[in-house]
């Protein structure tokens, strides 16, 4: 005999009951167990691992449930009308490079500064790539887990947003292209910010300058890297860029590589702080002097640019700032469902500082 809180498999298929891809679209655990011709005492014993059904009951529980992409608890929570309280943030990028990243120390300190005001917790995961994170987003909507979510990243061809969108899920994008999305973002024009980088370093009589940039398929990149294919003719300069992960590693290796290019770059202009500090220390192993040989400049303007010698000329934002605004965006959108919009951050202004200067006579200090 079946234990006594499974409905044998012959029972469930003289039923009438619709198939599983026709279920409602909120589910209850009533429905799982109909579905699946078990009681609702079977389902639970099922998805909290306890005896009392056999192995292939409990798979058959699983996999309507998985089918159906339903999670219990939470969604109960939700369907009594309750909040969860939280946000949830998924970056996919590796968890070393982020922790030594003050951009995202910085944001994700303005976002819960602006959330902890209205009670609302951050939920923060990282994960290995794309697909694991919208992995955690389809959970997530299953279980009702999260009141909203904030986007990082924002790539060229993007799945993210219509699929967030789709699961309906309020959400706010940091790092748009200005351009209409399924969801509102909040967008910095990088393409302003690093033409008013090649202007300056132009300005300064640099013709041979390297780029030492970030991930070529983020929509932030992609714009950093038209604004230097707009500027190589329009200014007279010779530009080569170094794709990289942002890590401090990739940052020291594109440095060295461009150092030894013929003829050496001088000045270098970097995407992130930590990329910046690497690649002034290995200026300074290498001999080469700042700005004495080379000029640096940074994007972002953390602590990093600062406290080096020479600090470093930067594009400064108040990244604080930037979580605020993309914390009230999203407040917005959960309270009010509106059209998406995007909304534009200040463009990163140019702090001066001793790390550049006009270039020297290159042949001087030739890396051979």
């Amino acid at each position: 005999m079946p234990p006594k809180d499974e409905v044998p498999p012959q029972d469930a298929a003289a039923s009438s009951d619709p198939p599983a891809s026709a279920a409602p679209a909120r589910l209850r655990s009533t429905d799982i167990a109909r579905l699946a011709g078990v009681s609702v005492s079977a389902v639970s014993l099922a998805f909290n691992a306890r005896p009392g059904i056999s192995d292939a009951t409990r798979k058959r529980i699983l996999d309507v449930a998985e089918e159906l992409n339903w999670r219990p608890h939470r969604a109960a929570r939700a369907l009594k009308g309750a909040n969860n309280d939280a946000v949830g943030i998924v970056i996919a990028r590796p968890a070393r490079t982020l922790g030594v990243e003050p951009f995202f120390a910085h944001v994700l300190s303005g976002l819960q500064s602006r959330l902890s005001n209205e009670g609302i917790a951050t939920q923060l995961l990282i994960v290995e790539d794309t697909q694991a994170e919208v992995a955690v987003y389809r959970r997530w909507a299953a279980e009702y887990r999260v009141d909203g979510l904030v986007i990082f990243d924002l790539a060229v061809d993007d799945v993210r947003p219509q699929l967030v969108a789709d699961l309906r899920i309020p959400a706010v994008v940091l790092g748009g292209h200005g351009a209409p999305l399924p969801l509102s973002s909040v967008w910095v024009d990088d393409h302003a910010a690093m033409t008013r980088v090649l202007a300056y370093l132009a300005g300064l009589g640099h013709r041979h300058i390297g780029h030492v940039g970030g991930i070529p398929s983020y929509q932030h990149t992609r714009r950093r890297l038209q604004a230097i294919a707009d500027g190589r003719e329009r200014l007279g300069i010779d530009i080569v860029s170094v794709a990289t992960d942002y890590s401090d590693t990739q940052g020291a290796s594109a440095t060295r590589r461009l150092l030894a290019s013929s003829p050496p770059c001088t000045a270098i202009i970097y995407d992130s702080d930590v990329m910046a500090a690497a690649g002034l220390g290995v200026a300074t192993e290498m001999a080469v002097r700042v700005p004495g040989d080379v000029s640096i400049v940074s994007f972002d303007d953390s602590i990093l640019t600062q406290l080096p010698h020479p600090p470093i000329t930067a594009l400064t934002r108040d990244t604080f700032a930037l979580g605020t605004l993309t914390a009230t965006e999203l407040l917005h959108v959960m309270a009010e469902r509106p059209e998406p919009r995007a909304v534009q951050a200040p463009t990163p202004a140019l702090v001066l500082r001793a790390s550049t200067a006009p270039p020297a006579d290159t042949d001087e200090w030739r890396v051979s």
